[in-house]
């Protein structure tokens, strides 16, 4: 336990047994990719626009690896953000970073390419270490079995089945709990049922990907003309490749009146416990944020503690211990719909248990977002902390913000012109009218970073 807190310290007693043992944190945000490699979703390029962006939110493992631990990284940390991460008070990890900056195959592949830090990690098995992915796959077990490095997480092929959306609606049907309506589709046959099905029923619908991830392989269906492009799609790919096999969800588009998330952690000898419910801020299916507490009637937490004792036990039958986040729904008419999909996996809201629970205080509020930049070059986090001000301090009395990433503010500086970057932080403060008011603040003060309109 460092500092007063305790979230990373748990999590290592829940997966290991040990609160003091030495984590080699691997923060491989595109895990999903390889899960997805034999299961083909939706017709669509599997290169994204955003994909150095992703690579770069590697850089939120320093808020949750202790300072006694390491953390993988295919480039170092900015040094003016390092210094901000120990003023936090949290204290910073170890970086241990690839020979070269990742490609395709992210810093799982990059370490693999880096016999020196293979080396290096060997000398940290031989004392004890383990090594802690984001979530495990073929990459992350080979570097185990190259290093000697034991995971603290189950197997690549128990995270590859549980993490299946398809897994998910099979779940929450199975435990009798409330399902969006829809259905899975393996084939293209099931899927063209389940479209006309839908439609026919109404709809709007939303098709998902079963490996799909933060808005990547969706698609919203809310016209017949557009229902008919996709599966004349699907079935040209069929056609050419002679295989009829699709891996999608298809559900009925319902009025909410917000989007949740929740965590629990299933030790290795099957105990569950809740870690925290968060209102989620979406849009276009994208994940944008957290704001916490959510606004839930204490029926609706009752309940959504009841699907937490129900699914930790079952993936716990079904081989999983760890971290499970769980996206839910909060519908127009108040009804929870407590399963939209099970991630079995560190998430978005795991990087920031350490932070919330040193600086949010009792009866305060949270948000946790990111904010988009338009730069014309490169800027330093000293930079970024100046444009802030007195805003770049760590939080005091209930109120402020932490830097949760900056990695990410440069990801797509090689773009050649205007660049997008995201500055990943979370807000405290003592209601929800400060808290935006806060918002309004930062985004204020951020905004006179960005490049002029129009700038080459």
């Amino acid at each position: 336990m460092t500092n007063g807190t305790a979230y990373t310290a748990d999590l290592k007693e829940a997966l290991t047994g040990d609160r003091e043992s030495r984590l080699v944190w691997l923060c491989n945000f595109e895990v999903e990719n390889q899960w997805a490699r034999d299961y083909p979703g939706l017709p669509a390029a599997r290169v994204s626009t955003t994909a150095a962006t992703v690579q770069r939110m590697e850089e939120l493992g320093a808020l949750l690896a202790e300072p006694s631990d390491y953390l993988l990284l295919d480039r170092p940390l900015d040094p003016g953000y390092r210094r901000y991460v120990e003023r936090l008070g949290l204290g910073a990890p170890t970086e241990l970073v690839t020979r070269a900056p990742a490609g395709a195959g992210g810093t799982s592949a990059a370490v693999l390419d880096s016999p020196e830090l293979l080396e290096h990690l060997r000398q940290l098995a031989r004392k004890g270490a383990r090594l802690m992915p984001m979530g495990n796959s073929l990459l992350e077990e080979r570097i185990s079995r190259l290093t000697g490095l034991a995971a603290a997480v189950p197997d690549a092929a128990v995270f590859e089945r549980v993490n299946s959306k398809i897994y998910s609606r099979r779940l929450a049907g199975e435990l009798g709990l409330r399902e969006v309506p829809g259905s899975s589709c393996t084939t293209v046959a099931e899927l063209r049922a389940a479209v006309e099905q839908g439609l026919a029923d109404g709809g709007p619908l939303i098709v998902k990907d079963a490996y799909g991830v933060s808005g990547k392989g969706l698609v919203v269906l809310d016209s017949a003309v557009k229902a008919q492009r996709l599966l004349r799609m699907v079935d040209r790919r069929a056609r050419k490749s002679g295989d009829d096999a699709i891996h999608v969800v298809v559900e009925r588009f319902l009025p909410k009146r917000f989007d949740l998330n929740y965590q629990f952690t299933i030790d290795r000898y099957g105990k569950v416990r809740l870690d925290f419910v968060k209102e989620a801020i979406t849009a276009g299916g994208v994940h944008l944020g957290h704001v916490m507490p959510p606004d839930l009637s204490a029926a609706q937490l009752d309940e959504l503690e009841r699907a937490v004792e129900l699914l930790g036990a079952r993936l716990q039958q079904d081989g999983f211990f760890g971290v499970v986040g769980v996206d839910a729904l909060l519908g127009a008419d108040d009804l929870l719909y407590p399963v939209l999909e099970i991630n079995a996996r560190l998430n978005m809201s795991s990087y920031q248990g350490r932070v919330t629970e040193r600086f949010l205080r009792p009866g305060g509020v949270a948000l946790a977002r990111h904010y988009p930049l338009r730069l014309a070059e490169p800027l330093s986090f000293e930079q970024v902390a100046g444009a802030l001000g007195e805003l770049a301090e760590p939080p005091a009395e209930g109120g402020g913000l932490v830097v949760t990433c900056f990695g990410t503010v440069n990801a797509q500086s090689a773009a050649a012109g205007p660049f997008d970057g995201r500055l990943y932080t979370v807000l405290f403060a003592d209601d929800r009218e400060r808290l935006g008011r806060l918002d309004d603040r930062v985004a204020h003060e951020l905004a006179r970073l960005n490049t002029p309109e129009g700038t080459p």
